[in-house]
């Protein structure tokens, strides 16, 4: 069986921006990244209640997800080579959060994806409750292990995790509301997996830096965090979150794709030959008098097109894609721009410095281009279309 060596969660809140989770799945960095899991916030959900994805990632949405009238918050991708039959999603009757459950010889992983509104606790309530509703299924498991990962746009500010000069943070309110997350995550037998002091969120407005977004993980289970930080140079488009990476020492069970016959570009005229020749070395044309010679006469007859296929029928090796209208230019722009998003974060104490206007105007440009070479690649596909190509897509 197949093993994905580590399993990698990549965390980020994308400002329900369509342009910015093009962005990050569109173009196949993600997978050649080895990434497992997609945690996002504040997805993209279009008008018929389908958030953005490809063919290399499983969208997973809310249990009440087209049920309730608020609109969904979290999404989880799940990179579809993961064996199926190895993770489910677990009830959890909110708006706000995903849960899903990875399992494997080495025990179990919960991985909860989270939105916290900024203007309650209703949230870290029904965490509360679910994890004293659920506990066997989270914390128990014959003779295997059992983790609990959270990952989650918290927006609450604490010294525990904020920068602790940032004074202005540090309100009463600000402080109790804080007091109460921390309360929950503690309840739920969880510590803190990024590092403290590292900021995850640049204000719109301010442009200040500050931490909204955690990540938490079993309190027995720190020994297999292999790493947990922000990806400056990842910050994408149209959103003032960074996103996060964990990178834990467990596997997954993965799926090896087959390679899969293109019937549609076979040479018909080469094939029919080679059928002439195949069929000229069967026996003569006799009556079937019993079903044994039935069964012979068929197997000889599937053998001999078999070996046709593997001579005249090309081979489409499935690998991991961009989306079609994905160009060259578009990932050099999308490089620029990463790397003046690190660039930034390097000078983020100095809001004067040119590069914070240089990295706006890249970002500007790359989602200008992205804009347009998707739409132009829909109209032309449409103004040119044949009816096959039509019926393929439908």
């Amino acid at each position: 069986m197949d093993l994905m060596d580590h399993i990698i969660v990549w965390q980020q809140n994308v400002n329900k921006s369509r342009n910015c989770q093009h962005n990050l799945i569109s173009n196949n960095d993600l997978i050649n990244k080895g990434i497992s899991f997609i945690a996002l916030q504040e997805p993209t959900i279009d008008h018929n209640g389908y958030t953005l994805a490809s063919r290399n990632w499983i969208p997973v949405y809310l249990s009440m997800h087209q049920s309730s009238d608020n609109p969904s918050r979290t999404v989880t991708l799940i990179n579809a080579s993961i064996r199926s039959d190895t993770w489910k999603q677990l009830e959890f009757l909110s708006s706000d959060v995903t849960v899903i459950q990875l399992s494997g010889r080495w025990g179990k992983l919960t991985i909860v994806n989270i939105y916290n509104d900024c203007n309650n606790d209703a949230t870290m309530r029904l965490l509360m409750e679910f994890h004293h509703k659920n506990h066997s299924e989270l914390m128990e498991s014959t003779n295997r292990t059992v983790h609990v990962l959270w990952v989650r746009d918290f927006n609450r500010h604490h010294l525990y995790w904020d920068d602790p000069s940032d004074v202005r943070l540090f309100t009463k309110d600000a402080l109790e509301v804080a007091e109460k997350l921390i309360k929950v995550v503690a309840d739920a037998g969880l510590d803190l997996a990024l590092p403290s002091s590292i900021p995850t969120h640049k204000h719109n407005v301010t442009k200040l830096w500050s931490r909204l977004d955690q990540v938490f993980i079993s309190d027995h289970s720190e020994n297999l965090l292999i790493s947990c930080n922000t990806q400056p140079d990842q910050r994408e488009i149209n959103t003032d979150h960074l996103p996060i990476i964990m990178e834990l020492d467990l596997t997954a069970d993965i799926i090896q794709e087959e390679d899969i016959n293109n019937f549609r570009n076979v040479d018909w005229d080469e094939f029919h030959k080679e059928l002439r020749v195949q069929l000229a070395n069967l026996p003569q044309p006799a009556p079937i008098d019993n079903q044994e010679q039935l069964e012979h006469s068929c197997k000889s007859l599937t053998k001999a097109i078999q070996r046709i296929i593997v001579t005249q029928v090309p081979v489409t090796n499935i690998t991991p894609k961009s989306k079609r209208w994905w160009t060259k230019e578009l990932t050099q722009l999308c490089h620029q721009s990463n790397k003046l998003g690190r660039q930034l974060y390097n000078q983020r104490h100095d809001l004067g410095h040119a590069i914070h206007r240089a990295h706006v105007v890249a970002s500007k440009q790359y989602q200008k281009l992205l804009d347009q070479t998707r739409e132009h690649h829909w109209r032309d596909w449409l103004e040119k279309g044949e009816d096959p190509d039509i019926w393929s897509a439908h």
